[in-house]
Formats: C-alpha cells, sequence, structure tokens
C-alpha cells in the first residue's frame, strides 16, 4: 500500500498560485489528487496548474476572491457537480501587514479580516454541506505561529490568525459525528516569493541584510521551504491521518519553544 496517497481524492486549496498553496498543490497532485487551485491572481493561478498538467498531474484553475461568499459558493458548488465529490480543503490564502496597535489603520484591520477571517469561513461555508452529503471530508487551515506567540508589529495579522486556529477548533468540535477532520498547521517564516517582495517594499537597499535577520530568528536556523509545509499537508489530508483532528501543528524550526 502507497503511504499518504491521495489517489482520485478531489481536492480544493485556496492561494494556490504561489508560495505554500502552490507546493501544496503540486504535493497532492504527485499523490494523485484531482486538485483545483483557487486564486485571486489568474496568471498565477493558471501557471500551477499548467506545471502540475505539464508533469503528468491534473488540475484546474478557478480565479476567485475569497473574500466574497457568492463566489466561492459557486467555485466549490461547480467543483462538486463536475466529479460528485469535494474531498479535501485547504484555506491557504492570506495576507500579511507589519504594524502594532495604533499604526495599523481601520482599512488595514478590516483588509486582513476580509481575507484571513472571512476568507477561511467562506472556504469552510461553501464545502461543508457537500462533505456532510458525502459521508465526509478534511479540512485544512494554514494559521502560523503568529496565533501562539507575541510577535512585534504583526497586531493584525496575529489577530486574524488566532482566530483560523480557534475556527478550526470550533469545525472540527461540531462535525466529528459527520466524519469532517479539520486541522490546522501553523508555520514560523517561510521563504517564499512573498517574503522576497515584503523585504524588497520594505527595506530598500538592506535585502540581504534582512534576509539574514529574519533567517536567524528562526532558532533552526534558517526559513523553511514551502515544500517542507506541503509535505505536513499531505499527512494531515490522508487517510493515514484518519484519527487527527481539532488540532494545530507548528511547523516552526524551534520558534515557539526553542526561541528564548
Amino acid at each position: 500500500m502507497e503511504l499518504y496517497s491521495l489517489k482520485d481524492k478531489v481536492c480544493a486549496v485556496t492561494g494556490g498560485g504561489s508560495g505554500i498553496g502552490r507546493a501544496i498543490a503540486e504535493q497532492f497532485a504527485g499523490r494523485g489528487a484531482l486538485m483545483h487551485i483557487l486564486e485571486w491572481d489568474p496568471a498565477t493561478g493558471t501557471a500551477t496548474a499548467e506545471g502540475i498538467v505539464s508533469r503528468g498531474g491534473r488540475a484546474f484553475s478557478h480565479p476567485v476572491n475569497v473574500g466574497n461568499q457568492k463566489e466561492m459558493t459557486r467555485v466549490m458548488s461547480e467543483i462538486a457537480s463536475g466529479t460528485g465529490r469535494l474531498d479535501v480543503l485547504v484555506n491557504c490564502a492570506g495576507i500579511a501587514h507589519v504594524g502594532n496597535l495604533e499604526n495599523t489603520a481601520e482599512a488595514d484591520f478590516d483588509r486582513l479580516v476580509q481575507v484571513n477571517v472571512k476568507g477561511v469561513y467562506n472556504g469552510m461555508f461553501a464545502v461543508i454541506a457537500q462533505m456532510k452529503s458525502q459521508g465526509g471530508g478534511v479540512i485544512l487551515n494554514i494559521a502560523s505561529v503568529a496565533a501562539r506567540v507575541g510577535i512585534a508589529d504583526r497586531f493584525a495579522y496575529s489577530m486574524t490568525k488566532g482566530a483560523v486556529v480557534t475556527m478550526t477548533l470550533s469545525v472540527a468540535r461540531d462535525y466529528l459525528a459527520e466524519k469532517i477532520r479539520c486541522n490546522s498547521i501553523s508555520p514560523a517564516r517561510v521563504h517564499t516569493p512573498f517574503v522576497d517582495g515584503f523585504i524588497a517594499k520594505n527595506y530598500p537597499g538592506k535585502e540581504e541584510e534582512m534576509f539574514r535577520k529574519l533567517e536567524a530568528s528562526q532558532p533552526i536556523g534558517r526559513m523553511a521551504r514551502p515544500e517542507e509545509v506541503a509535505w505536513l499537508a499531505v499527512y494531515l489530508c490522508s487517510d493515514e491521518a484518519s484519527f487527527i483532528t481539532g488540532c494545530d501543528y507548528p511547523i516552526d524550526g524551534g520558534f515557539i519553544n526553542l526561541n528564548n
């Protein structure tokens, strides 16, 4: 028996156009899943799907605003009606913000809630009826170590990721009888194009210095690679993890427990 197989499972990943979401989509497809990439940016979503297909996998891209419940419900309904199932949802779409309470503008706060909190709610809301009707499913939400520890100048971002973890626990508890498992992963810093863009925007001329500083903040001495998060996602969404629900998994290079 092949361990961690996702053969013929119908899987949807939000934010699948880049970074962690893309790595998850690629790893799932490599284990036999039929992938649906939901992405704000049609170009990156299409690129992920085409890359998967070029390697012999199966994937489709759907441009969608995760903060819009009508759009999310429509796309999820289309996926389920086309296949008769929707086995796995990974809520990975998210945005960041740098700032403490005083320099977090209301517009920034609302924007983060719209994507990071409402986007996760919309994803789960859009799939829960289908998963109930088919006798089960798996939901995996991407949170952050910021939900567990105080990180300087991450007020609004930390708040949203705390909400992701508590929504995960609530859904896991409420849908035990329907055989719907719900877990979350809390990464520390992961080297993605988003990180490179963030450094370039906020620290022009000091990119290399800031990159080394961010790496050094992980006790293990480097950032995670997107595929390392994806490997954990594969396990949690596979049948081998059938006894796991209502858990948040840090993947943090020792950031939570060893950073003292």
